[in-house]
């Protein structure tokens, strides 16, 4: 191409560093380019909050007409901001790959309270004008208080500074680029699977103009396709509930071991309960449409769900069942007794690491009282055993909830990590193993049994449209004596649990976490017949 091209960017920071990448990426393929700012609606009003100002695309209509006047060859904008149908005259001819999706709550150090999910302290304020991370942040803390939230980052990281919130909340993405300096806050990862991002988050999209077919081929040559089948659900997800940018909607897609995994998560305002679907598909073919199906208000969910575990009313998964008026039987149907009654303190000094893969094995350890020393890191399996440590005042150095319900997948990343380091692993009588298998033969490994549990008698049947158990050890409980009636859906957490329920020669499903996040998902994405 011999002329040089003129890329239209909004003037913040972040904008800057956005079109300045695809400059730099240009360049690779020999292409000189030149930026041009453009102020937009957002930009100049400051003083309304988002989901009040007129229309959508508000970030990018001004770059839109610049681009269809001729004015600039190229936008670049933050793919999240677009609407899901161009104008007429426009196309996206390229997105880029994508920056980790993830939220990042920032929290005054003044407010930290690790105790508690998400480390904020008890009623604190949040800044943010994002009614889909209102909505998500209050169905893990009902506690939480909101507060809008205007400006570029620095201006919002400012604002926390100055104590006129307790915390916010940013896309990890725009921090990770521009590097800014966060170190004199506490700093909360929360990862896609947990709270879900908006469409797209973290993608660029660079928009030209649709008659400009040289320029769309040169574009190929910086594309990510991979990229693009992942968005297009997401995309489409937005499309088809017509919701723009301030919609209670999170919607995210990822590719992992050959199978697309998608997460949505939905509420009808920012401060009712979202409800969240999981779906995974070898194609993206069809596959938002199925996640709108779920959504359908004339689909049936159950009347009653059974767990065996007890379920406090004010729990997630309680508030899920409570929304859908779905009557709860929960009962554990095994109790749980310790096998010992003191720590070695000689053998807490030697551990690097302790993992803890349940969450009887946290309570039944901290109630031994042991003395960790500060270089001891702690792991965890998931979220549900994550929360419960924080109980204790402790979190967790390394967590398995972004790797999925699959054990051996979460033992084989920590086995790598800690390999040549000591490990002690907590753990009931007669578990099976599987974090200790995994690790390396350079690996020094403390096996500690330190509880053990007894199968309640004479369980009694439940009606439930839906079962969930909890362990192999509730599965045996209960079908000593009952059967599963036809119609039954049965939920595993965890392969062990699962592998019970296959020996009975039953079917079952497991969710992708083995939290009440992923139980939730779990219940709500099964089919149920109409009564």
């Amino acid at each position: 191409m011999n002329r040089k091209l003129i890329i239209g960017t909004r003037g913040s920071e972040l904008a800057l560093w956005q079109a300045n990448y695809v400059k730099d990426r240009l360049a690779e393929i020999n292409v000189e380019a030149e930026l041009k700012i453009i102020k937009t609606q957002g930009d100049i009003i400051q003083h309304l909050r988002l989901d009040k100002l007129e229309g959508k695309g508000f970030f990018t209509k001004e770059l839109e007409e610049e681009l269809l006047s001729g004015g600039i060859d190229l936008a670049v904008h933050s793919h999240k901001d677009l609407p899901t149908v161009n104008p007429p005259g426009l196309i996206i001819a390229a997105v880029s790959e994508r920056e980790d999706p993830s939220e990042l709550l920032i929290v005054h150090k003044d407010c930290v309270d690790i105790s508690k999910r998400l480390s904020l302290k008890h009623n604190a304020t949040i800044g943010t004008s994002s009614n889909r991370r209102k909505a998500q942040l209050l169905s893990l803390r009902p506690d939480l208080e909101f507060d809008d939230l205007r400006g570029n980052l620095q201006t919002r990281v400012q604002k926390l500074r100055d104590e006129k919130y307790d915390a916010i909340m940013l896309a990890k993405a725009g921090i990770a680029r521009i590097n800014m300096d966060l170190s004199d806050f506490h700093l909360e990862e929360i990862p896609p699977v947990e709270i879900i991002p908006a469409p797209a988050q973290g993608v660029l999209a660079i928009q030209i103009r649709e008659s400009d077919q040289e320029l769309f081929n040169l574009l190929q040559g910086i594309h990510d396709k991979d990229v693009a089948e992942a968005i297009s659900v997401e995309r489409k997800v937005l499309n088809l509930f017509d919701a723009g940018c301030h919609a209670p909607l999170g919607s995210y897609c990822r590719k992992k071991e050959g199978m697309f995994q998608s997460w949505t998560s939905i509420a009808d305002t920012n401060e009712d309960f979202p409800d969240r679907v999981f779906l995974q598909s070898e194609t993206v073919d069809g596959m938002a449409a199925k996640i709108f199906e779920k959504y359908s208000k004339d689909r049936a969910l159950p009347t009653s769900v059974f767990i065996t575990r007890d379920l406090a009313e004010n729990s997630y998964l309680g508030r899920f069942l409570a929304k859908h008026n779905i009557q709860i039987d929960a009962r554990s149907l095994i109790r749980i007794f310790p096998t010992i009654n003191k720590l070695d303190s000689f053998i807490l000094k030697r551990a690097d690491w302790i993992f803890f893969n349940s969450k009887n094995a946290i309570e039944h350890f901290f109630k031994l009282e042991p003395l960790i020393l500060k270089k001891t890191k702690i792991a965890v399996l998931g979220r549900g055993s994550e929360d419960t440590l924080r109980k204790f005042n402790r979190v967790a150095d390394f967590s398995g909830d972004n790797l999925g319900i699959e054990t051996e997948d979460i033992a084989k990343e920590f086995a790598k990590m800690v390999s040549g380091q000591t490990v002690l692993i907590p753990r009931a009588e007669g578990s099976l193993m599987t974090i200790q298998k995994a690790l390396t033969p350079e690996t020094k490994v403390i096996d500690m049994p330190i509880y053990e549990t007894v199968i309640e008698e004479n369980v009694d049947k439940t009606n439930a449209e839906v079962m969930v158990f909890t362990s192999p050890s509730n599965v045996e409980a209960y079908f000593r004596e009952n059967l599963a009636d036809p119609d039954q859906k049965i939920i595993c957490i965890g392969h062990s649990t699962a592998a019970a329920i296959s020996h009975l020669g039953l079917k079952y499903h497991l969710p992708f976490t083995p939290d009440e996040i992923g139980l939730a998902e779990a219940i709500f994405g099964l089919d149920y017949k109409k009564h």
